[in-house]
C-alpha cells in the first residue's frame, strides 16, 4: 500500500509534510486521509506537538504557516489556491495573499557556475560589469543587476540551481496526496484536488520555463507596441535560455511605494486610470494578460509611463469566454439577473445544479446591488461574490475565469489605493460595451456566417456516405445501440457480491452440519479416525469461511 503512495526515495519528504501539517492543527486531515496509518505501517513515526501557539491561529493562518514552512512549491500551490475565488472563502483567500516567495539569496559562488555553464563563458566577459549581490530573491530564482558592453542596464533572472529536482519530487507526492484525499475524503472531493494539482503543476513547470517568460514578454509588448504608455522591458535573447531570463532594467518606482510616487509629483488618479486601461485591455481586447498584476510588478516611471515586469503565470482567453466575462459583468452592473444565471450555469463545473435555486440566488445577490450608484459599486466583490454563489452549490469554476476574478479584484484593491474615489465600474462599463457590440459587428457576423455555411455544406457532402455506412451497418446486423448506466453496474456488483456471501454462508453451515452428523455417528474405534479428522477438518473449514464471510462484509462497509 506504501508503494502507492510514495517511492522510498519520497518517503522522509511525505513524513516531513505530513508532520508539518500535524503540528500546524491539521492532524484530522492527515490522519482521515490514510497518510499517517502508511507512515506508521513504514515504521516512519509523526511530530504530533501542535504547540501552543498554532493553537491561537486561525485555520487560514495555520495552513499559510504550513505552506510557508514546507518550502517554494508549497508556497506556489498556496498562492495558486489563493486566486481560488470559487473554491475558498475570503478570509482563506486574504490569507494565501500574503504567501511570500521571499527566501534567503545563495551566495554568488553557489550559482556562477550555472552562469558559466548557461553563457558558456565567464559572466565578467559576457558583461561589463556584475553585481555579484541579489537585488532580489525569490523561491524559484535570485536577481542580479549588471550592464551589457554598451552600457544597457540588465537583469539577470537566474534560476536556483538544483530547484527543479527539489519541485518535481513535491509535485510527485502533490500528485499522490491528490489522489488519496479525493479518494478518502468524499467531502474534500468537490474542491477537486486531483485537477487542481495537475493545473498547478502545469502552471508550475511553465514558470520554470524562462524562456517562456520572455516570449510571453514579447507577445505582449506586441500587443502594446502602439501605446508609448507601456513600457515591456527588452530581452536580450543571446543571453536568455531556459534557466536565465536577461532583460532590461527598470528603473522606476513600485507601485505600492506611495510616498515615492507623491515626492516624484506623478497624478495618482491617472496612473490609477491608466493601470486600469492597461490590464482591462490584457483582459478584454488581447485574450493575453498578466496573471499576477500585483503592485510588485508593476512601476511607474518618472515621465508618467507604466511597466509590467515577471510573465511567469500568464492567462488566455478566447474571444467566447471574453463575451461571456463581458456579459456577466454587464448583467451584474445594469442587474439583469438572467443574464447572469445564465453565464454562471455555463461556467458552473462539478455536481448536479439545481438550476431553480440558482437562478433564485443569483437574483438575490444581483437586487443586493439595485440602486447603488455606478461610482460606489465594487466589481472585483461582486464577482468574488458570484464565485461564492457558485461555491454555496458545491460548484467550480474553470482555472482560466479564477485567474481572471483574482486579476480583477487585484486591479481593484490598485486603483483604490492609488486614488480612494477610483471608480472600477465606470472605467471597465466602456470595455464591456465594446465586447458584447463587436459581437454583432458586420465582419464578425459575415466571419460566423461563413464558418456556419462552410459546416453545413460539410455535413451535407459527408451526410451521404454516413447514411450509406448506417445502411450497410443494419443489412449486416452489425448495428446496435449500447446503454450504459454507472449506477446500475455498481448496483450489479452489490448483488454479486452480495449472492458470494450468501453462497460462502450456505457452503459454511452445510459444513457444520455435515461434520457434527459425521462426529455423533462415527464410533471410538481406530479404524474410524480417519472420519472423526474429517470431521474436524470440515469444522476449521467451516471457521475459516466464517471469518472471511464477516471481514468480507467489514471491507465492504468501510468501502462505502
Amino acid at each position: 500500500m506504501l508503494d502507492a503512495l510514495a517511492g522510498v526515495r519520497d518517503l522522509g519528504r511525505l513524513q516531513e509534510i505530513a508532520s508539518v501539517f500535524v503540528r500546524h492543527g491539521f492532524g484530522d486531515l492527515v490522519r482521515r486521509s490514510g497518510i499517517a496509518g502508511a507512515l506508521e505501517r513504514a515504521g516512519r513515526l509523526l511530530h504530533r506537538d501542535p504547540g501552543e501557539a498554532r493553537r491561537d491561529m486561525t485555520p487560514p493562518r495555520r495552513l499559510r504557516s504550513a505552506l510557508q514552512e514546507l518550502g517554494p512549491t508549497f508556497v506556489k500551490l498556496g498562492q495558486v489556491l489563493g486566486t481560488r475565488v470559487d473554491l475558498l472563502p475570503p478570509d482563506w483567500i486574504a490569507e494565501l495573499g500574503l504567501l511570500q516567495n521571499a527566501v534567503p539569496a545563495l551566495p554568488w559562488e553557489a550559482i556562477r557556475p550555472q552562469l558559466v555553464e548557461d553563457l558558456g563563458m565567464d559572466p565578467e566577459q559576457a558583461f561589463a560589469r556584475v553585481e555579484t549581490v541579489p537585488v532580489a530573491a525569490a523561491s524559484l530564482a535570485q536577481a542580479h543587476r549588471a550592464w551589457l558592453h554598451d552600457s544597457t542596464a540588465v537583469i539577470l533572472k537566474v534560476r536556483r540551481p538544483g530547484i527543479v529536482g527539489v519541485v518535481e519530487a513535491d509535485l510527485r507526492l502533490m500528485a499522490r496526496l491528490a489522489d488519496m484525499i479525493e479518494s478518502q475524503l468524499p467531502d474534500l472531493r468537490r474542491y477537486r484536488p486531483v485537477e487542481v494539482v495537475r493545473q498547478f503543476r502545469d502552471s508550475l513547470r511553465r514558470e520554470l520555463d524562462f524562456a517562456a517568460e520572455c516570449r510571453n514578454a514579447e507577445r505582449i509588448a506586441a500587443n502594446f507596441s502602439a501605446d508609448a504608455g507601456v513600457v515591456i522591458p527588452r530581452v536580450h535573447w543571446q543571453w536568455t535560455c531556459e534557466r536565465l531570463n536577461v532583460q532590461d532594467f527598470i528603473d522606476g518606482i513600485p507601485a505600492g511605494d506611495l510616498a515615492a510616487v507623491d515626492a516624484a509629483g506623478l497624478d495618482r488618479t491617472a496612473l490609477a486610470r491608466a493601470g486600469t486601461g492597461i490590464v482591462l485591455e490584457m483582459l478584454l481586447e488581447d485574450g493575453l494578460f498578466h496573471a499576477d498584476p500585483h503592485p510588485g510588478n508593476l512601476f511607474f516611471l518618472r515621465d508618467g509611463r507604466i511597466a509590467i515586469i515577471d510573465f511567469g503565470m500568464v492567462g488566455h482567453l478566447g474571444d467566447r469566454r471574453r463575451l461571456e466575462i463581458a456579459r456577466l459583468l454587464h448583467g451584474m452592473v445594469v442587474q439583469d439577473a438572467e443574464a447572469v444565471a445564465d453565464i454562471l450555469l455555463h461556467w458552473s463545473i462539478g455536481g448536479e445544479v439545481d438550476e431553480e435555486r440558482l437562478e433564485s440566488d443569483t437574483a438575490t445577490l444581483v437586487d443586493r446591488y439595485r440602486g447603488v450608484p455606478l461610482k460606489d459599486l465594487r466589481m472585483g466583490t461582486m464577482l468574488s461574490d458570484a464565485a461564492g454563489l457558485l461555491r454555496a452549490h458545491g460548484l467550480v469554476l474553470p482555472p482560466d475565469l479564477a485567474l481572471v476574478i483574482k486579476a480583477f479584484l487585484t486591479l481593484e484593491g490598485f486603483g483604490r489605493q492609488l486614488d480612494p474615489d477610483f471608480d472600477m465600474a465606470t472605467e471597465a462599463r466602456p470595455w464591456l460595451e465594446r465586447v458584447m457590440l463587436r459581437r454583432y459587428a458586420p465582419s464578425v457576423l459575415a466571419k460566423r456566417g461563413r464558418r456556419g455555411l462552410a459546416g453545413m455544406l460539410e455535413f451535407g457532402a459527408e451526410l451521404p456516405r454516413d447514411l450509406r455506412r448506417l445502411l450497410r451497418a443494419a443489412r449486416g446486423g452489425r448495428l446496435g445501440a449500447r446503454i450504459d448506466i454507472p449506477t446500475l453496474d455498481a448496483f450489479g456488483d452489490r448483488i454479486d457480491r452480495a449472492a458470494s456471501r450468501l453462497t460462502m454462508g450456505v457452503i459454511t453451515a452445510a459444513l457444520i452440519i455435515g461434520s457434527s452428523i459425521v462426529m455423533n455417528s462415527v464410533g471410538g474405534g481406530a479404524r474410524n479416525q480417519w472420519l472423526m479428522a474429517l470431521g474436524v477438518a470440515g469444522f476449521v473449514g467451516a471457521a475459516a469461511l466464517g471469518v472471511w464471510i464477516v471481514y468480507s462484509i467489514w471491507k465492504g462497509a468501510h468501502r462505502r
